[in-house]
């Protein structure tokens, strides 16, 4: 029979016996070979073995297949130097007396989370959803370790539901640092109170290196940051909220001239229109020839929506741009003066709210190169999919945790 050796990879043990279980689970008898550890009373190095404890075993990574378990009776030393000479049981770094595992598996199980859930890993692995549970508390810290960041120069705030069609928003503060999306907190919700704690409760050296912050219309984030931080930040309301906006206007003129259309059509001409909605929402390029169609025919019937159509392109196509903030707010100037002059009234709402926040929209084109916030969207659509696998995750903790492994986790655990 051919046979290949295969790196056990842990140090200062022995390996006495290697056996397999009635269920095909290898298990691998070790004997400690440690030489000392540190007295748990005085904390000097002790050399005097005194015996050995009760055996433990602890599961390790799989080999071709196969569960394996290591069998191991860690030593016990004594203290000769501390009354009544008390043992101490011996620490290794391979594993954790409070877990059931190797921290190597722990390690594996982590990678094998990532994008999936817990009863999944704990199906797959015949473990405890518990026991996977206690590994992502070791593993992955539920709070910002702000040790790790030396800089902040842009963040992001920006809100999700925890459960659709509810108002129980929680607020995700996000960064860009090297290229690596990195998460800094789950917030409880969308309070100015509690925006201000969490900014205040930023190490001063970090809080000094912040230059930029995006966030969405809300005068909660906006007067937080600056009371806080300074007036002199830049804030950046984010391009998608923004657009959001605008696209309401057309979305809502939409609405009422189909609901018109309804009623003056026959059947046979309304139906011609079916879709109009998802190709009104579309980009110009992503168009199919169908979509094509159905707007040809609504404009036909809807001239006011074409023009509102038409706007809402021209205002996309501004954002587009390589500008400057002197010629971008030109730009829109000219845009919301043949607005008016076009007698539409679907814009009003939005040109409202962009003259009451028209430094923070223009920063977006002063910031657009250095600080392009776009990745959060694509943070926003990963924890949809988080929320939508685990079935809702409503522990502001917990999420902070799966977003920061699906984040990262292949970068730590790989």
């Amino acid at each position: 029979m051919a046979k290949f050796e295969i790196q056990l990879n842990i140090p200062d043990v022995k390996i006495l016996n290697i056996e397999t279980t009635k269920t095909n689970d290898l298990v691998i008898t070790v004997k400690s070979m440690k030489k000392s550890t540190k007295c748990h009373k005085c904390g000097q190095n002790i050399t005097k073995i005194h015996g050995y404890g009760e055996a433990i075993m602890l599961r390790h990574l799989p080999i071709l297949g196969q569960s394996v378990y290591i069998r191991l009776r860690p030593a016990r030393f004594q203290c000769e130097d501390c009354d009544n000479q008390p043992t101490t049981t011996e620490e290794s770094d391979w594993y954790n007396r409070r877990s059931k595992f190797t921290k190597v598996y722990e390690e594996w199980l982590m990678k094998m989370l990532i994008n999936s859930t817990i009863s999944d890993v704990a199906r797959k692995e015949s473990v405890s959803y518990d026991d996977v549970e206690g590994v992502l508390d070791r593993q992955i810290a539920a709070q910002v370790d702000w040790s790790e960041i030396t800089e902040l120069s842009f963040f992001a705030l920006d809100e999700i539901a925890l459960k659709k069609g509810h108002k129980d928003f929680v607020v995700i503060v996000s960064t860009r640092i090297n290229d690596n999306v990195k998460i800094l907190a789950v917030l409880p919700d969308r309070k100015k109170e509690t925006v201000k704690r969490f900014l205040n409760q930023m190490p001063e050296p970090i809080k000094k290196t912040v230059g930029t912050v995006c966030c969405d219309m809300y005068d909660g984030y906006i007067n937080a940051v600056k009371e806080v931080l300074g007036r002199q930040i830049k804030v950046v309301i984010d391009r998608f909220h923004v657009a959001k906006h605008y696209r309401s206007g057309v979305d809502t003129l939409r609405k009422q001239e189909l609901k018109r259309l309804r009623k003056e059509l026959n059947e046979n001409d309304y139906s011609k229109l079916k879709g109009a909605m998802w190709a009104l929402r579309k980009k110009e390029d992503a168009l199919t020839f169908q979509d094509k169609e159905v707007l040809t025919a609504v404009f036909d019937y809807s001239p006011s929506l074409k023009q509102a159509y038409d706007f809402q392109n021209r205002l996309t196509h501004i954002f587009d741009q390589n500008l400057n903030k002197g010629e971008a707010s030109e730009l829109i100037e000219m845009w919301i003066q043949s607005v008016k002059l076009s007698g539409l009234t679907c814009f009003d709402r939005f040109i409202d709210t962009l003259k009451n926040n028209w430094h923070e929209i223009l920063n977006y084109f002063y910031h657009r190169q250095r600080k392009n916030s776009g990745f959060i969207e694509g943070l926003n659509n990963k924890i949809k999919v988080i929320k939508r696998r685990c079935y809702g995750v409503f522990d502001i903790d917990r999420l902070f945790q799966r977003i920061s492994l699906d984040l990262s986790g292949y970068a730590q655990f790989a």
